[in-house]
């Protein structure tokens, strides 16, 4: 059998999906305890990455794409991401701030998605966040930009390093290069999902 033919047969992968049923007395009156709930489950069962999600967001031809981040926080007013405001996901939500989520809980048979608008964070939240992460990590934020083109890793690599060794131990990255950066990319050019959702968790199959 050629590797085209085993291809071929992708059609008649299925299994019965048993784990993640959702009954009517599971519901909750708002959403957001069942999602806590379901959540917290993923998180027990040990999910690789159990707070992934998709974020779906549209151009301004109508073209939709799709990439995967982190959730970082959530409560009563939303689900929060954080994104650069030069990627490309934040042109588009800047031209359609209309979003929506998924959380594709495999290993559960469980699958959330949540349709909202997004908006920008505070610049207090934002900063909260990113004094919060390793240096490295924020050295890597302020290095990487988001969906451009770059000639080859080592450019990365050696910015990052160029920067590493301007910020003195102890100190935060946040503090070394605020300044420095243009106010497009000042530390409020960061987004938020979903924060106005009413969406409810859905059950496998969707």
């Amino acid at each position: 059998m050629s590797d085209n033919d085993s291809l071929q047969q992708i059609a008649h992968l299925r299994r019965e999906y048993t784990k993640g049923g959702l009954r009517r007395h599971d519901l909750t009156d708002t959403p957001l305890p069942l999602f806590e709930r379901w959540l917290a489950q993923a998180c027990e069962a040990k999910l690789a990455d159990p707070t992934a999600m998709v974020v779906a967001t549209v151009d301004e031809n109508g073209q939709p794409y799709q990439r995967i981040v982190l959730l970082k926080h959530f409560d009563e007013k939303g689900l929060v991401f954080y994104t650069n405001l030069g990627s490309r996901k934040a042109h588009h939500i800047e031209h359609n701030p209309r979003v929506s989520l998924h959380f594709p809980w495999h290993m559960l048979e469980r699958q959330v998605m949540v349709q909202g608008t997004a908006e920008r964070l505070s610049t207090l939240e934002v900063l909260k966040y990113f004094h919060s992460r390793p240096k490295d990590s924020q050295i890597g934020a302020w290095v990487s930009k988001q969906s451009s083109r770059i000639s080859a890793r080592g450019v990365l690599e050696s910015k990052f390093l160029e920067l590493k060794t301007e910020v003195p131990a102890g100190r935060s990255a946040a503090a070394e290069f605020l300044g420095r950066l243009p106010r497009q990319h000042q530390p409020n050019g960061v987004l938020a999902g979903g924060r106005t959702s009413s969406a409810r968790p859905l059950p496998l199959p969707a």
